[in-house]
């Protein structure tokens, strides 16, 4: 029987990457595409030896050629760091817009079920709580965090036209804050920057007085509901995360705990439009797909700060950024 064959945008990427490395183990053929802007190399320099891995160096802006069959498509390709919003705005829309489009034609000239990468910014400030898929949203279309909420929001849009209009095989998962091994050092995420502060013996940075809400979820948990999602008949928007919410400064306190360092917490300012509370209602997985998230915040968190541990130095030390 032949090998699926499965093309992952943005797949040198920390979700991406992740993404190929569990495709690959189920016996795909996978074809990473990245244009490097967020991504890494080394994401996925243990996969180059694999016989069924390809690499295409290639922005998913511009018109996507991918020669031969393709059975499935997973447009994963986006700039996601808070950071990121002031930095490099354009490339983040285009890549919710543009980049969504031409994957689409993609799974249209080949008969390829596509999977989305949405997000739970889609949400914004939620005024409902728990999130259900059925709730619009509270987003600024104008504020800093707009470029990347509307470009979720929109791709999600052209998603569902394309499936209705076109008939194409769609699936969309609204992301829920992941973290695990491979993000950015420089990414700015709650997890990712308190980490590298507590390894460098910095005091860790919370905004606000720490009392908003985060669900955290460790990429195999999100993984596993990814490829669940895209194996099952669902084409509505399925929400993957962790319904068990922490404060911010309670994710601080077990970062300090399991670093051991003694830096203690510095309390800045908001910044704008920044989320008070953040849960999914997780109720659609349960019911479709048979998931929920099985590793807990303790143990998802020291496998990262194991990982981190490992790969800074005082040189990659990055300013405090956005949780």
């Amino acid at each position: 029987m032949a090998k699926k064959r499965a093309l992952v945008t943005g797949g040198a990427g920390f979700l991406g990457s992740h993404l190929c490395e569990r495709l690959l183990s189920e016996g795909y053929h996978v074809v990473c595409m990245d244009n490097l802007r967020t991504g890494s190399l080394e994401n996925v320099a243990h996969l180059e030896g694999e016989a069924h891995f390809e690499y295409i160096d290639h922005d998913v802006t511009s018109h996507i050629n991918v020669a031969g069959e393709l059975d499935e498509i997973y447009h994963f390709a986006s700039p996601a760091s808070p950071k990121d919003f002031s930095r490099i705005p354009i490339p983040i829309l285009k890549a919710g817009a543009l980049g969504t489009y031409n994957s689409l034609g993609l799974a249209l000239a080949k008969g390829a079920r596509l999977m989305l990468a949405s997000s739970s910014e889609v949400y914004g400030d939620p005024l409902v709580h728990p999130q259900t898929e059925n709730y619009w949203g509270n987003v600024n279309p104008v504020g800093m965090r707009g470029v990347y909420d509307e470009a979720k929001r929109y791709a999600e849009a052209i998603t569902m036209a394309y499936h209705r209009h076109h008939t194409v095989d769609t699936r969309i998962v609204r992301i829920f804050n992941t973290y695990g091994p491979r993000m950015r050092v420089d990414d700015g995420r709650m997890v990712p920057n308190f980490i590298q502060q507590a390894l460098l013996g910095r005091p860790l940075t919370v905004y606000g007085d720490g009392s908003q809400t985060r669900s955290i979820q460790y990429v195999d948990d999100l993984i596993e509901g990814t490829f669940r999602l895209m194996k099952s008949p669902e084409t509505r928007p399925v929400n993957i995360g962790n319904p068990v919410e922490y404060t911010i400064s309670e994710v601080a306190d077990l970062i300090l705990e399991l670093s051991g360092a003694e830096s203690g917490i510095a309390y800045e300012s908001l910044p704008e439009d920044d989320p008070k509370q953040r849960c999914p209602d997780i109720t659609r997985a349960k019911k479709i797909l048979g998931w929920e998230p099985r590793i807990p915040a303790r143990e998802g968190l020291k496998l990262t700060f194991e990982w981190f541990g490992q790969r800074l130095s005082p040189r990659e030390a990055a300013p405090p950024a956005e949780q």
